[in-house]
């Protein structure tokens, strides 16, 4: 598998060289020190796999680079290398088009695993990267779920809900809405039965947890 390493550091990429170089199955095609480079020489050399650092100097980042090289070649691998263990930059690179993501901390056999694994087309994570992905597509998952239920609510019912969150009786809501107490209830009752909430404080949880106390219903 052909390799080209970018980073703008020399000892890094001298290290990453002589460790990959090593390899019977890896041979280093170009090095670059910067994000610009990292894309020319990409384009020239058509590497399986990039070794990308993300801060190099000004112009074009690893990010950037990261970018440009999936839109010219979507064939090219590009596996980051980088110091930052942040999850921010994670979901940044991955949406850039990188197939893996590992921490310049990480043992020399991790990289060469992981150098193998983005040649073959499959994904690379370190191992906390993954629960942080697993974290965020669960929190997405509730989202999700959270908005369907929202959905299921009809205007008034939302506007009742609002109204009780905010610290209103019943009789009060009635008011504001120019509707019967009973109706309230009614409301109130098939808003607990949609959300599946027992309890008074799991809605007025549920709509602060939607910002609707921001809302004003008077």
């Amino acid at each position: 598998m052909r390799v080209l390493v970018a980073d703008d550091h020399v000892i890094v990429r001298t290290g990453v060289k002589l460790l990959l170089s090593q390899q019977q199955d890896m041979e280093i095609v170009g090095e670059a020190a910067d994000g610009r480079e990292a894309v020319d020489i990409a384009l020239s050399t058509h590497p399986n796999v990039v070794i990308m650092d993300l801060s190099m100097p000004p112009g074009t980042n690893g990010l950037e680079a990261t970018k440009q090289i999936k839109n010219s070649d979507s064939d090219m691998n590009v596996l980051i290398l980088t110091m930052h263990d942040d999850e921010n930059y994670l979901f940044r690179v991955l949406q850039a088009g990188a197939s893996g993501y590992i921490l310049k901390d990480a043992i020399d056999s991790e990289l060469i695993d992981a150098v193998r694994s983005v040649a073959k087309g499959d994904a690379y994570l370190y191992p906390s990267a993954n629960k942080k992905l697993v974290e965020d597509l669960l929190q997405q998952m509730d989202e999700g779920e959270d908005t369907t239920t929202y959905k299921l609510l009809s205007n008034r019912e939302r506007e009742t809900l609002i109204l009780i969150a905010k610290g209103y009786s019943n009789k009060e809501i009635a008011e504001l809405l120019y509707i019967s107490v009973k109706t309230v209830e009614t409301h109130k009752s098939k808003i607990m039965e949609k959300l599946a909430l027992k309890k008074r404080h799991e809605l007025v949880d549920y709509a602060i947890k939607r910002g609707m106390l921001d809302l004003d219903y008077n």
